[in-house]
Protein backbone atom coordinates (compact mmCIF):
# COMPACT_ATOMS: atom_id res chain seq x y z
CA UNK A 1 0.00 0.00 0.00
CA UNK A 2 1.24 3.45 -0.95
CA UNK A 3 0.31 6.22 1.49
CA UNK A 4 1.15 9.93 1.44
CA UNK A 5 3.44 10.81 4.33
CA UNK A 6 3.23 14.49 5.23
CA UNK A 7 6.60 14.18 6.97
CA UNK A 8 8.43 13.23 3.75
CA UNK A 9 5.94 15.00 1.43
CA UNK A 10 5.71 11.97 -0.84
CA UNK A 11 3.96 8.66 -1.34
CA UNK A 12 5.65 5.86 0.58
CA UNK A 13 5.15 2.11 0.73
CA UNK A 14 3.60 1.30 4.07
CA UNK A 15 5.70 -0.99 6.24
CA UNK A 16 4.72 -1.45 9.87
CA UNK A 17 7.36 -1.22 12.59
CA UNK A 18 6.31 -4.62 13.96
CA UNK A 19 5.24 -7.27 11.44
CA UNK A 20 1.45 -7.53 11.14
CA UNK A 21 0.91 -5.08 14.01
CA UNK A 22 -0.03 -1.43 13.49
CA UNK A 23 -0.31 1.37 16.03
CA UNK A 24 -2.45 4.37 15.02
CA UNK A 25 -3.01 7.58 16.98
CA UNK A 26 -5.63 10.04 15.75
CA UNK A 27 -6.38 13.40 17.35
CA UNK A 28 -9.94 13.33 18.64
CA UNK A 29 -12.37 16.13 19.48
CA UNK A 30 -12.20 18.90 22.05
CA UNK A 31 -15.50 18.16 23.77
CA UNK A 32 -16.97 21.58 24.49
CA UNK A 33 -19.87 21.47 22.01
CA UNK A 34 -22.00 19.13 19.90
CA UNK A 35 -20.33 17.40 16.92
CA UNK A 36 -20.48 19.42 13.71
CA UNK A 37 -19.84 18.68 10.05
CA UNK A 38 -16.12 19.31 10.43
CA UNK A 39 -15.89 16.45 12.93
CA UNK A 40 -16.95 13.69 10.55
CA UNK A 41 -14.33 13.54 7.80
CA UNK A 42 -11.33 12.48 9.87
CA UNK A 43 -13.04 9.62 11.70
CA UNK A 44 -14.38 8.22 8.40
CA UNK A 45 -11.01 8.50 6.61
CA UNK A 46 -9.08 6.78 9.39
CA UNK A 47 -11.85 4.22 9.84
CA UNK A 48 -11.36 3.19 6.20
CA UNK A 49 -7.58 2.98 6.69
CA UNK A 50 -8.01 0.90 9.84
CA UNK A 51 -10.52 -1.48 8.24
CA UNK A 52 -8.34 -1.96 5.16
CA UNK A 53 -5.33 -2.82 7.33
CA UNK A 54 -7.47 -5.32 9.25
CA UNK A 55 -8.63 -6.86 5.96
CA UNK A 56 -4.96 -7.26 5.02
CA UNK A 57 -4.35 -9.26 8.17
CA UNK A 58 -2.90 -6.60 10.49
CA UNK A 59 -3.74 -6.40 14.17
CA UNK A 60 -4.46 -2.71 14.74
CA UNK A 61 -4.37 -0.77 18.00
CA UNK A 62 -6.30 2.42 17.30
CA UNK A 63 -6.05 5.25 19.83
CA UNK A 64 -8.25 8.34 19.51
CA UNK A 65 -8.06 10.82 22.36
CA UNK A 66 -10.57 13.12 24.01
CA UNK A 67 -9.33 16.65 24.75
CA UNK A 68 -11.02 17.85 27.93
CA UNK A 69 -8.45 20.35 29.19
CA UNK A 70 -5.69 22.61 27.87
CA UNK A 71 -7.20 23.60 24.51
CA UNK A 72 -7.49 27.36 24.87
CA UNK A 73 -9.70 29.71 22.89
CA UNK A 74 -7.84 30.68 19.71
CA UNK A 75 -5.56 27.60 19.92
CA UNK A 76 -2.90 29.80 21.57
CA UNK A 77 -1.04 29.74 24.90
CA UNK A 78 -3.15 32.48 26.46
CA UNK A 79 -6.85 32.87 27.05
CA UNK A 80 -9.64 30.80 28.51
CA UNK A 81 -9.91 27.02 28.29
CA UNK A 82 -12.62 26.16 25.74
CA UNK A 83 -14.20 23.54 27.96
CA UNK A 84 -14.04 25.64 31.14
CA UNK A 85 -15.64 28.55 29.27
CA UNK A 86 -18.53 26.33 28.13
CA UNK A 87 -18.94 24.97 31.67
CA UNK A 88 -19.50 28.52 32.92
CA UNK A 89 -22.05 29.17 30.17
CA UNK A 90 -23.99 25.99 30.97
CA UNK A 91 -23.41 26.37 34.74
CA UNK A 92 -22.07 22.85 34.99
CA UNK A 93 -18.94 21.14 36.21
CA UNK A 94 -16.38 20.91 33.36
CA UNK A 95 -16.47 17.11 33.45
CA UNK A 96 -20.27 17.17 33.04
CA UNK A 97 -19.78 19.17 29.85
CA UNK A 98 -17.00 16.83 28.70
CA UNK A 99 -19.10 13.73 29.35
CA UNK A 100 -22.19 15.06 27.60
CA UNK A 101 -20.35 16.06 24.43
CA UNK A 102 -18.16 12.94 24.44
CA UNK A 103 -21.35 10.87 24.51
CA UNK A 104 -22.85 12.99 21.70
CA UNK A 105 -19.71 12.58 19.59
CA UNK A 106 -19.54 8.82 20.09
CA UNK A 107 -23.25 8.47 19.31
CA UNK A 108 -22.66 10.13 15.94
CA UNK A 109 -19.65 7.88 15.31
CA UNK A 110 -21.76 4.80 16.03
CA UNK A 111 -24.52 5.91 13.67
CA UNK A 112 -21.97 6.48 10.90
CA UNK A 113 -20.57 2.97 11.46
CA UNK A 114 -17.17 4.18 12.66
CA UNK A 115 -15.41 1.49 14.70
CA UNK A 116 -14.89 2.35 18.33
CA UNK A 117 -11.24 3.11 19.17
CA UNK A 118 -9.21 0.41 20.87
CA UNK A 119 -8.42 3.00 23.54
CA UNK A 120 -10.04 6.41 24.08
CA UNK A 121 -7.85 8.25 26.61
CA UNK A 122 -8.76 11.62 28.12
CA UNK A 123 -6.24 14.38 28.73
CA UNK A 124 -7.46 14.85 32.32
CA UNK A 125 -6.83 11.17 33.01
CA UNK A 126 -3.17 11.45 32.08
CA UNK A 127 -1.90 14.48 33.99
CA UNK A 128 0.83 12.41 35.66
CA UNK A 129 2.23 11.20 32.33
CA UNK A 130 2.23 14.75 30.99
CA UNK A 131 4.06 16.10 34.06
CA UNK A 132 6.66 13.33 33.80
CA UNK A 133 7.27 14.06 30.13
CA UNK A 134 7.65 17.78 30.83
CA UNK A 135 10.19 17.02 33.57
CA UNK A 136 12.21 14.92 31.12
CA UNK A 137 12.24 17.75 28.58
CA UNK A 138 13.37 20.23 31.28
CA UNK A 139 16.17 17.88 32.38
CA UNK A 140 17.43 17.79 28.79
CA UNK A 141 17.64 21.57 28.73
CA UNK A 142 14.88 22.02 26.16
CA UNK A 143 12.22 23.59 28.38
CA UNK A 144 12.21 26.18 31.18
CA UNK A 145 9.98 27.27 34.05
CA UNK A 146 8.77 30.85 34.33
CA UNK A 147 6.44 32.07 37.09
CA UNK A 148 4.81 28.67 37.49
CA UNK A 149 4.47 27.99 33.76
CA UNK A 150 6.75 25.78 31.64
CA UNK A 151 7.63 26.59 28.02
CA UNK A 152 9.33 24.56 25.33
CA UNK A 153 12.57 26.23 24.24
CA UNK A 154 12.26 26.24 20.46
CA UNK A 155 15.63 27.94 19.87
CA UNK A 156 17.51 25.40 22.02
CA UNK A 157 15.71 22.54 20.27
CA UNK A 158 16.36 23.95 16.83
CA UNK A 159 20.10 24.14 17.50
CA UNK A 160 20.35 20.38 16.94
CA UNK A 161 16.92 19.42 15.55
CA UNK A 162 14.57 20.95 12.98
CA UNK A 163 11.50 22.73 14.29
CA UNK A 164 9.37 22.87 11.13
CA UNK A 165 10.25 19.41 9.78
CA UNK A 166 6.57 18.52 9.36
CA UNK A 167 5.04 21.80 8.23
CA UNK A 168 8.01 23.08 6.23
CA UNK A 169 8.04 26.30 8.25
CA UNK A 170 11.38 28.00 8.80
CA UNK A 171 12.08 29.20 12.34
CA UNK A 172 13.75 32.40 11.12
CA UNK A 173 10.58 33.31 9.21
CA UNK A 174 8.43 32.49 12.22
CA UNK A 175 10.64 34.68 14.38
CA UNK A 176 10.37 37.56 11.93
CA UNK A 177 6.59 37.25 11.94
CA UNK A 178 6.42 37.03 15.71
CA UNK A 179 8.69 40.02 16.04
CA UNK A 180 6.12 42.19 14.31
CA UNK A 181 3.45 41.25 16.86
CA UNK A 182 2.88 42.89 20.18
CA UNK A 183 4.51 41.18 23.18
CA UNK A 184 2.13 42.92 25.57
CA UNK A 185 -0.27 39.97 25.76
CA UNK A 186 -0.50 38.25 29.12
CA UNK A 187 2.32 35.77 29.59
CA UNK A 188 4.20 36.68 26.41
CA UNK A 189 6.95 38.39 28.41
CA UNK A 190 7.56 35.08 30.23
CA UNK A 191 8.79 33.47 27.04
CA UNK A 192 12.41 33.62 25.96
CA UNK A 193 11.20 33.53 22.37
CA UNK A 194 7.72 34.32 20.96
CA UNK A 195 7.64 30.90 19.25
CA UNK A 196 8.16 28.98 22.49
CA UNK A 197 4.98 27.13 23.41
CA UNK A 198 3.42 26.15 26.71
CA UNK A 199 3.90 22.70 28.17
CA UNK A 200 2.30 23.69 31.47
CA UNK A 201 0.40 26.84 32.41
CA UNK A 202 0.12 28.41 35.83
CA UNK A 203 -3.53 28.64 36.86
CA UNK A 204 -5.02 31.75 38.38
CA UNK A 205 -7.09 31.28 41.53
CA UNK A 206 -10.38 31.52 39.62
CA UNK A 207 -9.38 28.95 36.99
CA UNK A 208 -11.77 26.02 37.50
CA UNK A 209 -9.50 23.31 36.05
CA UNK A 210 -6.14 22.97 37.76
CA UNK A 211 -3.81 20.34 39.20
CA UNK A 212 -0.78 20.25 41.48
CA UNK A 213 2.61 20.05 39.79
CA UNK A 214 6.29 20.59 40.62
CA UNK A 215 5.78 24.16 39.36
CA UNK A 216 2.63 24.91 41.34
CA UNK A 217 -1.07 24.75 40.54
CA UNK A 218 -1.78 24.68 36.82
CA UNK A 219 -2.91 22.74 33.79
CA UNK A 220 -1.20 21.10 30.79
CA UNK A 221 -0.69 22.72 27.41
CA UNK A 222 -2.73 21.49 24.46
CA UNK A 223 0.16 19.83 22.60
CA UNK A 224 1.73 17.80 25.41
CA UNK A 225 -1.36 15.66 25.99
CA UNK A 226 -1.12 13.86 22.65
CA UNK A 227 2.62 13.26 23.01
CA UNK A 228 2.13 11.75 26.47
CA UNK A 229 -0.92 9.63 25.64
CA UNK A 230 0.42 8.27 22.34
CA UNK A 231 3.65 7.21 24.08
CA UNK A 232 1.66 5.67 26.93
CA UNK A 233 -0.45 3.40 24.71
CA UNK A 234 1.57 2.96 21.51
CA UNK A 235 5.16 3.33 22.67
CA UNK A 236 7.75 6.00 22.05
CA UNK A 237 7.53 5.31 18.32
CA UNK A 238 4.50 3.98 16.48
CA UNK A 239 3.30 3.60 12.90
CA UNK A 240 0.71 6.23 12.02
CA UNK A 241 -0.32 9.60 13.45
CA UNK A 242 -3.44 11.05 11.85
CA UNK A 243 -5.43 14.25 11.95
CA UNK A 244 -6.72 17.18 9.95
CA UNK A 245 -4.64 19.64 7.97
CA UNK A 246 -5.66 22.31 10.48
CA UNK A 247 -3.65 20.44 13.16
CA UNK A 248 -0.46 20.17 11.12
CA UNK A 249 0.86 23.44 12.55
CA UNK A 250 1.32 24.15 15.35
CA UNK A 251 -0.20 21.09 17.08
CA UNK A 252 1.53 18.24 15.26
CA UNK A 253 4.73 20.20 14.75
CA UNK A 254 4.89 20.72 18.50
CA UNK A 255 4.13 17.05 19.14
CA UNK A 256 7.15 16.07 17.06
CA UNK A 257 9.36 18.56 18.89
CA UNK A 258 8.20 17.41 22.35
CA UNK A 259 8.52 13.70 21.60
CA UNK A 260 11.89 14.14 19.92
CA UNK A 261 13.11 16.15 22.90
CA UNK A 262 11.94 13.46 25.33
CA UNK A 263 12.71 10.31 23.35
CA UNK A 264 15.32 11.40 20.78
CA UNK A 265 13.15 10.56 17.74
CA UNK A 266 9.88 11.47 16.05
CA UNK A 267 6.89 9.70 17.60
CA UNK A 268 5.33 8.40 14.37
CA UNK A 269 6.74 6.89 11.19
CA UNK A 270 3.89 8.10 8.96
CA UNK A 271 1.93 11.36 9.38
CA UNK A 272 -1.37 11.31 7.49
CA UNK A 273 -3.54 14.41 7.16
CA UNK A 274 -6.99 14.81 5.64
CA UNK A 275 -8.14 18.07 4.11
CA UNK A 276 -11.00 20.26 5.25
CA UNK A 277 -14.73 20.41 4.48
CA UNK A 278 -16.01 23.67 3.04
CA UNK A 279 -19.65 24.74 2.72
CA UNK A 280 -20.71 26.08 -0.66
CA UNK A 281 -17.09 27.04 -1.32
CA UNK A 282 -16.59 28.80 2.02
CA UNK A 283 -14.71 27.73 5.13
CA UNK A 284 -17.01 26.80 8.02
CA UNK A 285 -17.01 29.57 10.61
CA UNK A 286 -19.31 30.87 13.33
CA UNK A 287 -18.83 34.39 11.97
CA UNK A 288 -20.21 33.30 8.59
CA UNK A 289 -23.17 31.56 10.17
CA UNK A 290 -22.65 28.46 8.03
CA UNK A 291 -21.91 25.85 10.68
CA UNK A 292 -23.98 22.66 10.59
CA UNK A 293 -24.36 20.26 13.50
CA UNK A 294 -24.35 16.58 12.55
CA UNK A 295 -27.72 16.04 14.24
CA UNK A 296 -29.14 18.79 11.98
CA UNK A 297 -27.97 16.78 8.97
CA UNK A 298 -29.85 13.75 10.29
CA UNK A 299 -32.98 15.77 11.07
CA UNK A 300 -32.89 18.26 8.16
CA UNK A 301 -33.35 21.11 10.66
CA UNK A 302 -31.02 23.66 9.07
CA UNK A 303 -31.69 26.43 6.49
CA UNK A 304 -28.94 25.04 4.23
CA UNK A 305 -30.72 21.66 3.99
CA UNK A 306 -33.76 20.78 1.90
CA UNK A 307 -34.34 17.52 3.78
CA UNK A 308 -32.91 15.09 6.32
CA UNK A 309 -30.07 12.79 5.29
CA UNK A 310 -29.13 9.40 6.70
CA UNK A 311 -25.79 8.65 8.39
CA UNK A 312 -24.80 6.39 5.48
CA UNK A 313 -25.57 9.16 2.98
CA UNK A 314 -23.20 11.42 4.90
CA UNK A 315 -20.54 8.70 4.96
CA UNK A 316 -20.96 8.05 1.23
CA UNK A 317 -20.65 11.80 0.56
CA UNK A 318 -17.35 11.97 2.46
CA UNK A 319 -15.91 8.94 0.65
CA UNK A 320 -16.69 10.35 -2.80
CA UNK A 321 -13.72 12.73 -2.48
CA UNK A 322 -10.09 11.79 -1.94
CA UNK A 323 -9.10 12.47 1.65
CA UNK A 324 -6.29 14.88 0.70
CA UNK A 325 -8.57 17.06 -1.42
CA UNK A 326 -10.99 19.71 -0.21
CA UNK A 327 -14.54 18.41 0.20
CA UNK A 328 -17.21 20.99 -0.58
CA UNK A 329 -20.53 20.49 1.14
CA UNK A 330 -23.86 21.56 -0.30
CA UNK A 331 -27.42 20.29 -0.24
CA UNK A 332 -27.10 19.33 -3.92
CA UNK A 333 -23.95 17.32 -3.19
CA UNK A 334 -25.69 15.45 -0.36
CA UNK A 335 -28.72 14.80 -2.54
CA UNK A 336 -26.47 13.37 -5.28
CA UNK A 337 -24.75 11.16 -2.68
CA UNK A 338 -28.14 9.95 -1.45
CA UNK A 339 -29.24 9.00 -4.97
CA UNK A 340 -25.94 7.31 -5.76
CA UNK A 341 -25.96 5.27 -2.56
CA UNK A 342 -29.59 4.30 -3.17
CA UNK A 343 -28.81 3.06 -6.70
CA UNK A 344 -25.90 1.02 -5.41
CA UNK A 345 -27.93 -0.52 -2.58
CA UNK A 346 -30.77 -1.39 -4.96
CA UNK A 347 -28.41 -3.25 -7.28
CA UNK A 348 -26.63 -5.09 -4.47
CA UNK A 349 -29.97 -6.31 -3.08
CA UNK A 350 -30.53 -8.18 -6.36
CA UNK A 351 -27.47 -10.42 -6.04
CA UNK A 352 -29.15 -13.25 -4.12
CA UNK A 353 -31.86 -13.56 -6.76
CA UNK A 354 -29.50 -13.57 -9.78
CA UNK A 355 -29.83 -16.68 -11.92
CA UNK A 356 -26.57 -18.50 -12.68
CA UNK A 357 -25.39 -20.81 -15.45
CA UNK A 358 -22.92 -23.66 -15.19
CA UNK A 359 -20.52 -22.50 -17.88
CA UNK A 360 -19.90 -20.06 -20.74
CA UNK A 361 -21.08 -17.03 -18.74
CA UNK A 362 -19.91 -13.78 -20.31
CA UNK A 363 -19.98 -11.64 -17.16
CA UNK A 364 -17.03 -11.70 -14.76
CA UNK A 365 -15.87 -9.31 -12.06
CA UNK A 366 -12.23 -10.18 -11.44
CA UNK A 367 -11.17 -6.87 -12.95
CA UNK A 368 -13.37 -5.00 -10.47
CA UNK A 369 -11.91 -6.94 -7.53
CA UNK A 370 -8.38 -6.13 -8.71
CA UNK A 371 -9.27 -2.51 -9.47
CA UNK A 372 -10.60 -1.93 -5.97
CA UNK A 373 -7.45 -3.34 -4.40
CA UNK A 374 -5.27 -1.16 -6.63
CA UNK A 375 -7.33 1.92 -5.73
CA UNK A 376 -7.04 1.32 -1.99
CA UNK A 377 -3.32 0.68 -2.34
CA UNK A 378 -3.04 3.99 -4.19
CA UNK A 379 -3.23 6.28 -1.13
CA UNK A 380 -6.75 5.16 -0.15
CA UNK A 381 -8.39 6.34 -3.35
CA UNK A 382 -11.98 5.89 -2.19
CA UNK A 383 -13.52 7.78 -5.15
CA UNK A 384 -12.03 5.17 -7.47
CA UNK A 385 -13.27 2.38 -5.20
CA UNK A 386 -16.79 3.82 -5.44
CA UNK A 387 -16.45 4.05 -9.23
CA UNK A 388 -15.57 0.34 -9.35
CA UNK A 389 -18.55 -0.47 -7.12
CA UNK A 390 -20.86 1.47 -9.44
CA UNK A 391 -19.52 -0.60 -12.33
CA UNK A 392 -20.26 -3.72 -10.28
CA UNK A 393 -23.81 -2.44 -9.73
CA UNK A 394 -24.19 -1.86 -13.49
CA UNK A 395 -23.14 -5.43 -14.31
CA UNK A 396 -25.52 -6.81 -11.67
CA UNK A 397 -28.38 -4.88 -13.27
CA UNK A 398 -27.44 -6.16 -16.73
CA UNK A 399 -27.51 -9.75 -15.48
CA UNK A 400 -30.76 -9.13 -13.63
CA UNK A 401 -32.33 -7.79 -16.84
CA UNK A 402 -31.38 -11.02 -18.62
CA UNK A 403 -28.87 -9.35 -20.92
CA UNK A 404 -25.85 -11.18 -19.52
CA UNK A 405 -25.11 -14.28 -17.46
CA UNK A 406 -22.88 -15.30 -14.54
CA UNK A 407 -21.62 -18.49 -13.00
CA UNK A 408 -22.12 -19.42 -9.35
CA UNK A 409 -18.41 -18.71 -8.76
CA UNK A 410 -18.80 -15.18 -10.12
CA UNK A 411 -21.86 -14.65 -7.96
CA UNK A 412 -19.82 -15.63 -4.89
CA UNK A 413 -17.08 -13.21 -5.96
CA UNK A 414 -19.66 -10.42 -6.24
CA UNK A 415 -20.87 -11.17 -2.72
CA UNK A 416 -17.28 -11.18 -1.47
CA UNK A 417 -16.55 -7.78 -3.05
CA UNK A 418 -19.66 -6.25 -1.49
CA UNK A 419 -18.87 -7.77 1.92
CA UNK A 420 -15.15 -6.99 1.98
CA UNK A 421 -15.06 -3.57 0.37
CA UNK A 422 -18.47 -1.88 0.39
CA UNK A 423 -19.66 -3.11 3.78
CA UNK A 424 -16.21 -3.81 5.22
CA UNK A 425 -13.55 -1.29 4.22
CA UNK A 426 -15.85 1.57 3.19
CA UNK A 427 -18.15 0.80 6.12
CA UNK A 428 -21.34 1.31 4.11
CA UNK A 429 -24.07 -0.70 5.78
CA UNK A 430 -27.47 -1.27 4.21
CA UNK A 431 -30.11 1.05 5.63
CA UNK A 432 -32.96 -1.42 5.90
CA UNK A 433 -35.18 -2.43 8.78
CA UNK A 434 -37.30 -0.29 11.04
CA UNK A 435 -36.36 3.02 9.46
CA UNK A 436 -37.69 1.93 6.05
CA UNK A 437 -40.47 -0.42 7.14
CA UNK A 438 -43.17 2.22 6.73
CA UNK A 439 -41.94 3.09 3.27
CA UNK A 440 -41.82 -0.57 2.24
CA UNK A 441 -45.40 -1.08 3.43
CA UNK A 442 -46.66 2.05 1.67
CA UNK A 443 -44.98 1.05 -1.62
CA UNK A 444 -46.44 -2.46 -1.40
CA UNK A 445 -49.94 -0.98 -1.07
CA UNK A 446 -49.41 1.38 -4.01
CA UNK A 447 -47.99 -1.35 -6.24
CA UNK A 448 -50.86 -3.65 -5.29
CA UNK A 449 -53.35 -0.94 -6.29
CA UNK A 450 -51.45 -0.41 -9.54
CA UNK A 451 -51.48 -4.17 -10.20
CA UNK A 452 -55.24 -4.29 -9.70
CA UNK A 453 -55.65 -1.33 -12.08
CA UNK A 454 -53.65 -3.22 -14.74
CA UNK A 455 -55.75 -6.36 -14.18
CA UNK A 456 -58.88 -4.25 -14.65
CA UNK A 457 -57.25 -2.73 -17.75
CA UNK A 458 -57.45 0.68 -16.15
CA UNK A 459 -54.29 1.81 -17.91
CA UNK A 460 -54.86 5.48 -17.07
CA UNK A 461 -54.82 4.82 -13.31
CA UNK A 462 -51.84 2.46 -13.64
CA UNK A 463 -49.84 5.12 -15.50
CA UNK A 464 -50.98 7.81 -13.08
CA UNK A 465 -49.61 5.88 -10.08
CA UNK A 466 -46.34 5.16 -11.90
CA UNK A 467 -45.86 8.79 -12.99
CA UNK A 468 -46.78 10.21 -9.59
CA UNK A 469 -44.21 7.96 -7.90
CA UNK A 470 -41.58 8.95 -10.47
CA UNK A 471 -42.21 12.62 -9.68
CA UNK A 472 -41.47 11.82 -6.02
CA UNK A 473 -38.21 10.06 -6.87
CA UNK A 474 -39.28 6.43 -7.21
CA UNK A 475 -38.72 4.30 -10.32
CA UNK A 476 -41.17 1.47 -11.07
CA UNK A 477 -40.04 -1.48 -13.22
CA UNK A 478 -42.32 -4.18 -14.60
CA UNK A 479 -40.52 -7.47 -15.26
CA UNK A 480 -41.07 -11.19 -15.65
CA UNK A 481 -40.71 -11.72 -11.91
CA UNK A 482 -43.15 -8.93 -11.07
CA UNK A 483 -42.94 -5.22 -10.34
CA UNK A 484 -39.99 -3.69 -8.46
CA UNK A 485 -39.21 -0.18 -7.28
CA UNK A 486 -36.20 1.84 -6.23
CA UNK A 487 -35.36 5.39 -5.28
CA UNK A 488 -33.74 7.44 -8.08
Amino acid sequence: MQIYNTLSRKLETFESISPKHVGIYVCGPTVYGPPHLGHVRGPIVFDVLRKYLILQGYKVRFVRNITDVGHLVGDADEGEDKLAKQAKVEQLEPMEVAQAYTDAYNSVMDRMNVMKPSIEPRATGHIIEQIEMIQTIIEKGLAYEANGSVYFDVMAYNSHQHYGVLSGRVLEDLQAGAGNQSRSLEGQDEKRNPNDFALWKRASAEHIMQWSSPWGKGFPGWHIECSAMSARYLGEQFDIHGGGMDLLFPHHECEIAQSTAAHNHSPAKYWIHHNMITINGQKMAKSLGNGIMVEQLFSGDNPLLAQAYSPMTLRFFVLQAHYRGTLDFSNDALLAAQKGWSRMQTAFKLVDSLQTVKADASCNVEDIDLGIQESLNDDLNTPQVIAHLFELARRINVVNDGKDSITEATKLTIKSIIHDYCEGVLGMKAEDGADNSGLEDAMSILLELRGKAKTDKNWALSDQIRDALKDKGFEIKDGKEGTTWNKI
